[in-house]
């Protein structure tokens, strides 16, 4: 996300470098690159008139610090600037409210509503400790009420027992009355959408929210349609006045225009975005790390935060111990891939590394979670003896292997010597002590 964006204003602060200050000359034309780089990233253009000339005036004749070049002098300004056009500080869901607290989620067919119900409703759950009930109210497609009892099924989450025949309005009264006799806390409800907004959906949606009065009106946005999301949103604000955004599909949009116009043109914030199809895929939204991100600056918080999550102290310490007694195996080496496969994509995790969105642009991330998933296939077609004690694994045993994974003896052999390398390396850093990854931490860049 982001990608096209970050590389255009890279350019920018590439031809002000080598300057003593900077101009007038100097920042209309580094002003008239941004302006088209957020053009293209498909930026609203009153919004992008708005940025541009924000940063002219706190920019333009002043000094250059002796600690800053020109490029992050304008850097630093255009930094602020996404910021405040994003919405500041991260918008927190406010549910100090008396239950069952109703979250209501709108928008057009094909934006993701029903997956975002279930992802909000598992986030809310495991996040914030609340017990949510999910309302399929879209009458109107029968796979929606379908998709989202299935999902609620993996995720352990109840769903209210709506039909086609209902009337949605009456499944969302009646979702909070049986949320509220169940003791659930919150009520998420899915919904109808349609390809463009018409009349009877708003007319719909109106008396919905008379009917719940919800604490919030999510309107869920599909960033992949640029623009188009920002004519949706200020369609659906006009006339149920949303709450917050749901931002959904934004690993797949490289310019992002759609997440720096929405909070400028409705005054909504963005809560949430989502970032792929599993369950866990949906974030908070923070203006200032999204900021960083476009800028090449990475996002450290939110990847300490993804590794905390997957992170099992328990394990760490097991696992610290083997590498102290030199006990680290194959099934180890297989338990910290499948961690390292629950923070995201490569790509993604590369691109919160600062000064590493380079080579995240160059990398690309569906070759890396394929090599994962390489690995992964030839550790699991090892016996539980051969996974625990590498050095049995003569010639015969590994044609067996790559047989077994579908790969060949050649990438056996090299997956081996990497296996031997890493466990080299990861025994070394054990010597460095407890501080080690401290110390280990204060040599990345940034």
């Amino acid at each position: 996300m982001f990608d096209a964006l970050g590389d255009k204003l890279e350019q920018v602060f590439k031809r002000l470098r080598g300057h003593g200050k900077i101009t007038e000359r100097h920042m209309s034309e580094a002003l008239r690159e941004v302006r088209m780089a957020l053009l293209e990233a498909d930026v609203a253009l009153p919004v992008v008139t708005k940025f541009t000339e924000a940063i002219r005036e706190q920019a333009l004749g002043q000094e250059v610090l002796r600690s800053l070049t020109p490029e992050q002098h304008l850097l630093k300004f255009i930094h602020l600037e996404l910021v405040r056009t994003m919405g500041g500080q991260a918008a927190t869901v406010d549910l100090g409210v008396p239950p069952p607290v109703a979250i209501m989620l709108v928008g057009l067919q094909g934006s993701g509503k029903t997956t975002s119900a279930a992802k909000l409703a598992r986030h809310l759950k495991v996040e914030r400790g609340r017990r949510p009930y999910l309302v399929p109210a879209d009458v109107y497609r029968p796979a929606a009420i379908d998709q989202l009892t299935t999902l609620g099924k993996q995720l352990e989450l109840p769903v209210h027992p709506s039909t086609a025949a209902a009337n949605p309005v009456d499944l969302a009264r009646a979702g909070m009355t049986a949320a509220r006799t169940a003791g659930h806390d919150t009520v998420i409800v899915d919904t109808a959408g349609r390809l463009q907004i018409d009349e009877s959906l708003m007319q719909e949606l109106v008396a919905m929210k008379a009917a719940i009065t919800p604490k919030y009106v999510f309107l869920v946005a599909d960033a992949m349609t640029g623009q188009d999301a920002v004519n949706v949103a200020q369609g659906f604000h006009d006339r149920l006045r949303i709450d917050g955004v749901v931002l959904t599909k934004l690993d797949g949009d490289a310019r992002g225009g759609a997440a720096l116009s929405l909070r400028a043109v409705t005054g909504a914030p963005i809560y949430f975005v989502g970032t792929g199809e599993k369950p866990e895929a949906l974030e908070p939204f923070h203006p200032d790390r999204m900021a960083s991100r476009i800028l090449g600056q990475g996002d450290v918080l939110s990847l300490i935060e993804k590794v905390e999550k997957a992170y099992d102290q328990k394990q760490a310490e097991a696992l610290e111990k083997k590498l102290r007694k030199n006990e680290f195996t194959l099934e180890d080496f297989r338990d910290q891939l499948q961690m390292v496969k629950k923070l995201g994509s490569m790509g993604d995790l590369l691109g919160m590394i600062p000064g590493m969105k380079k080579l995240a642009g160059k990398m690309d991330p569906g070759v890396a979670d394929s090599e994962l998933r390489r690995i992964e296939a030839i550790i699991n077609s090892m016996t539980k003896e051969e996974r625990r004690n590498d050095a049995i694994l003569n010639g015969s045993r590994r044609r067996r292997i790559a047989l077994g994974s579908g790969t060949n003896v050649a990438e056996v052999n090299r997956f081996l010597k990497q296996y031997a390398q890493t466990k080299k390396m990861m025994k070394k850093f054990t010597k460095m002590g407890p501080g080690g990854l401290g110390r280990l931490t204060n040599l990345l860049p940034g």
